[in-house]
């Protein structure tokens, strides 16, 4: 693939994880206050059902566990523990335990995929970290030891799941659309018992709310995890892992531009860190180097 190739493939990965970052915005001002999971389940389980129905294609032998592998990993458990690390731990604290994601990546890729691990790689994933420290973490910023240990196994689930991606690959003959469905699809169904445990499901809902809902299954999964899986089966493990900070950049943005909260030079600084981690960490084509051609000999003497 050229490098032309690769920053596009790149730069319409990142679109993912960057409408994930909105995700904040649009629970907050415009779904039922104090219920994340049930965000979680009507994102997932609609877009995975709607996927099916158009493709009509089940898992067919071992891809049976394996849907149920990736979308426990890339969905299911990947959304809980994000939601009980939010619950813990202010917004930055959680935004900077699942920053170690890439550095997960880095370790589970070279164990299960025999990528060799790099120099670049681990300055990059120091850069992206402390990136999100300085984008995110607030003063006096409190840890909660349930909230931080979720947030690890949020990463890890992410960063398996990326991983495994990447390792199986996707079926011959399946699309992309079919791919994404069955996992969204069990990403949804093992969210749907938790979430009728732990939440209450309200009384009613405004067109805000049904607008909200819309757009974190239309836009937030359908759209996204397309573009995001497809991304995974072009781009190097560790390369789209390092796409995932768009998110709480992306979401800082949107805090500045809609929700009036400011932006320290600080935190600038650390934008320009992350986008210089994941550029940093993107992969690069190599020109051979040209055969000089042989010397021609005369064709006739003096």
């Amino acid at each position: 693939m050229s490098s032309q190739r690769l920053a596009v493939t790149s730069a319409v990965t990142a679109l993912a994880p960057a409408v994930w970052g909105s995700t904040y915005l649009v629970t907050t001002e415009f779904l039922p206050p104090d219920r994340p999971l049930l965000a979680s389940t009507l994102r997932a389980l609609p877009a995975g059902l709607v996927l099916l129905l158009i493709t009509r294609a089940l898992p067919k032998g071992m891809w049976w566990w394996r849907a149920v592998v990736l979308g426990v990993l890339n969905i299911g458990a990947f959304f809980y523990c994000l939601f009980v690390a939010a619950y813990h731990l202010p917004g930055g604290v959680a935004a900077l335990v699942m920053s170690v994601q890439p550095m997960i990546v880095l370790l589970l890729s070279s164990a299960l995929l025999k990528d060799r691990i790099q120099p670049l790689h681990i300055v990059s994933c120091l850069l992206g970290a402390a990136g999100v420290a300085l984008l995110v973490l607030q003063p006096h910023a409190g840890l909660d030891g349930v909230g931080v240990a979720a947030g690890l196994l949020g990463a890890l689930s992410m960063a398996s799941g990326i991983v495994f991606t990447k390792k199986w690959g996707r079926p011959e003959g399946v699309s992309l659309l079919t791919f994404t469905g069955w996992q969204l699809t069990v990403g949804g169904l093992v969210l749907v018992p938790v979430t009728l445990a732990s939440e209450d499901l309200p009384d009613h809902l405004t067109w805000g709310n049904i607008g909200g809902f819309a757009y974190l299954g239309i836009v937030g999964a359908l759209i996204a995890y397309v573009l995001w899986f497809r991304g995974l089966s072009r781009l190097p493990a560790l390369a789209a892992s390092f796409l995932s900070f768009a998110s709480p950049l992306c979401a800082t943005v949107l805090g500045y531009l809609f929700l009036d909260q400011s932006l320290r030079p600080l935190q600038l600084f650390g934008a320009a860190t992350v986008i210089a981690a994941v550029v940093l960490a993107q992969p690069r084509t190599r020109n051979k180097p040209t055969t000089p051609a042989p010397p021609t000999q005369a064709t006739s003497r003096v």
